[in-house]
């Protein structure tokens, strides 16, 4: 008797839909996928929405590290060994779709299903390069500069599509932890770049493409 082969694992059927040991979970603008401090128990995959990654000091300074889109996974410190406790705080930015996936059933598909394991580390290493980016940006680039880049990277330019992308809804002071500076510094930068045509507001922040130009004019 001929035994049937294993039917291909789909990675993207798996990341879309609820299962056996994952669940889809909705999140509303300002409401935590989880918090610094808490059990490091699931790794979630943010099928919609946009979310960003804040750390508090011990003396109850936040700073956010990083900003995520739809096709991110967060949480993978959770598939460290032995499992620990939460690094970071993620907090969705819009209304956020999202796939909770246990650790024990990370761990499982990754060893499993090499298709899933490829695509995950794909994420970690383009997380990575990010990562590299971001230090650069503050190593060697003004504060406008840093400005104009988080504001392309939160209109998601580079991908295609339209010259211009509302933003979600982020307070000034956010914008200044994240790019180390002050907020009245990021109110004079934004107040420069609506004259120059490259942000508008109409309830949202708006971005033109043609921000790009403050980041390759030296």
């Amino acid at each position: 008797m001929v035994a049937r082969a294993k039917p291909e694992f789909d990675a993207a059927a798996f990341l879309a839909s609820a299962g056996l040991g994952r669940r889809i979970v909705q999140l509303a603008p300002k409401e935590s996928f989880f918090t610094q401090g808490d059990p490091a128990d699931a790794v979630f995959y943010l099928q919609k929405g946009r979310a960003r990654v804040t750390v508090v000091s011990t003396v109850g300074k936040e700073a956010t590290i990083t900003l995520l889109a739809a096709g991110d996974f967060v949480g993978e410190e959770s598939l460290a060994a032995p499992p620990g406790l939460r690094l970071a705080t993620a907090t969705a930015m819009t209304s956020c779709t999202a796939l909770k996936i246990a650790r024990d059933e990370m761990i499982r598909v990754m060893h499993e299903e090499h298709n899933f394991s490829d695509l995950f580390l794909k994420f970690l290493l383009a997380r990575s390069m990010r990562i590299q980016a971001d230090l650069v940006d503050q190593l060697f680039n003004s504060s406008e500069k840093r400005l104009a880049r988080i504001l392309l990277l939160m209109a998601e330019f580079g991908q295609p599509g339209s010259t211009e992308s509302a933003i979600p809804k982020i307070s000034q002071e956010t914008l200044a932890e994240m790019i180390g500076t002050t907020r009245s510094r990021v109110s004079f930068f934004m107040n420069r770049f609506r004259k120059l045509g490259f942000v508008r507001y109409d309830g949202r922040i708006r971005v033109h493409k043609s921000l790009l130009n403050v980041i390759l004019h030296d």
